[in-house]
């Protein structure tokens, strides 16, 4: 845990070993989210006992994994994390996600998903939890190279900047 003790803003990717995760470690991360942690959930860690504690919600949503097409709307192009973004980003392969979400009011909703299908997805949403950050990023399938596009890296950057702890005068 003393990694965790020195962590400025954690990244979080799990996709299906969600029943791994100690409680203790669960508890660690919201400790230090609280205290001023910024964390960054991306795509299934949505189903995480980390994104369930530190949201209070299940995560639940539509989800077909058919490689469709997605265009990412920043829907708060002002918003830290959308700086240097155009306003629409096309993925040409991803799982679909569809609301209903199961996630709090966020405070921020800075994307939104429109997929080929019709569904629509709240993919970029923006909560704090105590003096902590959490941003929760949809794209990221490990099917597909999500991660490589360059526009998707450069909200990651962003992200980070943002969730990270300012320091007080």
């Amino acid at each position: 845990m003393a990694t965790i003790d020195r962590t400025d803003v954690l990244i979080w990717w799990e996709h299906v070993a969600h029943d791994e995760i100690t409680d203790e470690t669960v508890h660690r991360i919201e400790e230090r989210v609280r205290d001023g942690m910024g964390i960054i959930l991306l795509h299934s860690a949505k189903d995480s006992p980390v994104f369930s504690s530190l949201l209070g919600t299940t995560g639940e949503s539509k989800w077909d994994n058919n490689g469709s097409r997605e265009y990412l709307w920043a829907v708060d192009p002002s918003h830290p994390i959308a700086r240097g973004l155009d306003e629409c980003i096309e993925i040409p392969d991803a799982a679909t996600y569809g609301e209903p979400f199961d996630i709090p009011e966020p405070d921020s909703l800075v994307f939104t998903s429109w997929f080929e299908g019709g569904d629509v997805f709240r993919s970029g949403v923006c909560f704090r939890h105590g003096a902590g950050k959490i941003f929760y990023f949809r794209p990221g399938d490990e099917e597909y190279p999500i991660y490589h596009h360059d526009e998707v890296r450069q909200i990651l950057r962003n992200a980070v900047d943002w969730a990270s702890p300012v320091e007080s005068a």
